[in-house]
């Protein structure tokens, strides 16, 4: 199982898209100019993933909840900052000190059974996904007059030719390339007629325009599920693991990892200030991202609509090529094929031939005539809120593994932090499921309901690690910097309370509800 990176600590080199750097970089006491040199080479993993999932369905996403409930959903942003880096935070030590990706990590830590229960997750979630990276291209190229079938060839083309050079940092300054383009949104939010005063408010007082009803609770789960989605852990962990990096340069990525959550976040809270400022209370609330656009140009001028188009445009194509790649990523694990950007197309036949697999599949879809996009769009973003806790309840139990983390482990006040954040994620879901199956419910008394329930989770957590802290190891940090995940051959699969395996099981199940009933409510927003 266990990856093995034979370079010493004095010849350890990493490659990335803005330079590179080597262990003697910081020998010593490095000044802040190796310091900036170190982090700009492993900059990367952590953006890109970040910027990855504002990808087509979540500009979509956040323009329509801006369109369609102003301001009022802002303050879902800056708690989200908070979920991502701490979800993220744990990925990036699962790949710098074990070496092995996610899906190999769930397999033998937890069986078949259950990596590929995760797995068929991520590849149903990560093809739908990449549909609606298509569905954005087609609006974004539309925009400028390119027909569906051409721009779903171009980014077909793009797709394929970032991948197939073999050398992994040229593939990542092609990402840090889409990530600067990105940042076009903050132009288009200078355009806009913004009431800056309301924009505030929102950001820090929680609230609803119309109330919490179901069509709300379905937008600040989209929210979630396009901000933070599975296909995120699956990613960043074998890419971390593919630009070789080991514990000596997690700081770095740790760094790399809250700068794309802030990055990530306040750019989205960009393109719903935008939408809010210029298209709020325009009709068709759930417009297509080329009505938006269009609706940019006719309420704001021609430029901001041909800002949002290219925004949209970069989106798509980073979203897509994360998202597929996760789903390379996880294939790999799942079959134990060889998988690396760095390798070649003929040493790696399989990790790239599902590449392209996925993004012809998904192409040629998005041109069948009379697609709903624009829900298959907003109800992709919700199946990912909805399967999220489930991903992150098997990271939690990866990341308290001593056995491959050794003293890399989650520290108690982590653990705490995120029970509660998957308390929260699991909370919302519920609350969808119950809303969907009794229309007529008080969904701020279920929401205080449930929320009591998250909080009484989290105490309990919170006394067990408060008891047991007394009992963890310590260690040197240069014996932790040193410290890699032992061969598979010296592991014991962990044992299962029956309590610990109802619970796992019973999560399966009501997430195979929630998604049912997910599936009714869409059809009945879609009528």
């Amino acid at each position: 199982m266990h990856d093995s990176r034979t370079s010493t600590p004095e010849d350890e080199v990493i490659r990335g898209g803005l330079g590179s750097v080597t262990a003697g970089t910081l020998a010593g006491s490095p000044n802040w100019r190796r310091r900036l040199l170190a982090l700009l080479a492993i900059l990367g993993p952590g953006i890109i993933v970040m910027v990855g999932d504002n990808d087509a369905g979540g500009i979509t996403t956040y323009a329509q909840a801006g369109q369609a409930y102003g301001y009022t959903l802002l303050w879902t942003l800056p708690i989200l900052i908070v979920v991502l880096a701490v979800a993220q935070e744990m990925v990036v030590r699962l790949g710098a000190v074990t070496g092995v990706g996610h899906g190999k990590l769930l397999r033998e830590r937890f069986g078949t059974f259950w990596a590929a229960f995760s797995v068929v997750d991520l590849f149903l979630l990560n093809f739908l996904t990449l549909v609606t990276e298509f569905i954005g291209i087609r609006y974004a190229l539309g925009f400028f007059g390119i027909s569906p079938t051409i721009a779903a060839g171009l980014m077909a083309v793009a797709l394929i030719g970032s991948v197939v050079s073999g050398r992994f940092e040229r593939w990542e300054r092609f990402m840090l390339i889409l990530v600067a383009v990105s940042l076009l949104v903050f132009p288009l939010m200078g355009m806009s007629p913004v009431h800056w005063g309301a924009a505030l408010h929102g950001l820090v007082v929680p609230g609803v325009k119309g109330g919490l009803g179901s069509q709300a609770t379905i937008f600040i789960i989209g929210i979630v599920g396009t901000t933070i989605a599975p296909w995120q852990l699956f990613f960043q962990q074998s890419n971390v693991i593919d630009k070789r990096i080991t514990p000596r340069w997690i700081r770095f990525e740790r760094a790399d990892t809250f700068i794309g959550a802030v990055v990530t976040n306040v750019a989205a809270a960009a393109v719903i200030i935008a939408a809010a400022a210029a298209l709020a209370g325009a009709a068709g609330s759930f417009g297509s991202a080329g009505a938006i656009a269009s609706g940019f140009s006719h309420h704001v001028s021609v430029v901001a609509g041909a800002l949002f188009a290219i925004v949209l445009a970069e989106a798509s194509l980073i979203g897509a090529a994360t998202v597929t790649l996760s789903t390379a990523y996880a294939l790999g694990d799942l079959f134990g094929v060889e998988q690396s950007l760095n390798a070649p197309v003929r040493e790696a036949r399989g990790f790239y031939a599902s590449y392209v697999a996925l993004v012809v599949l998904a192409g040629g879809l998005t041109l069948i005539p009379r697609l709903p996009l624009s829900l298959i769009n907003l109800a992709v973003q919700v199946l990912a809120g909805v399967l999220l806790p489930s991903a992150l309840a098997f990271l939690l139990l990866l990341c308290n593994d001593r056995e491959i983390l050794g003293p890399w482990v989650n520290p108690p006040w982590l653990n705490v932090l995120a029970t509660f954040i998957v308390g929260l994620l699991l909370q919302l879901s519920l609350v969808l499921t119950v809303v969907t199956i009794v229309p007529s419910i008080n969904v701020i008394g279920l929401v205080l309901a449930t929320g009591a329930l998250v909080v009484v989770a989290t105490a309990v957590v919170a006394i067990a690690q408060l008891r047991s802290r007394h009992h963890r190891p310590t260690m040197p940090m240069e014996d932790r910097l040193r410290w890699t995940m032992p061969a598979a051959a010296l592991l014991h699969r962990p044992r299962f309370s029956r309590g610990r395996q109802v619970a796992l099981i019973g999560l399966r199940a009501y997430l195979v509800i929630a998604v049912m009933l997910m599936v009714v409510s869409f059809v009945h927003l879609g009528h």
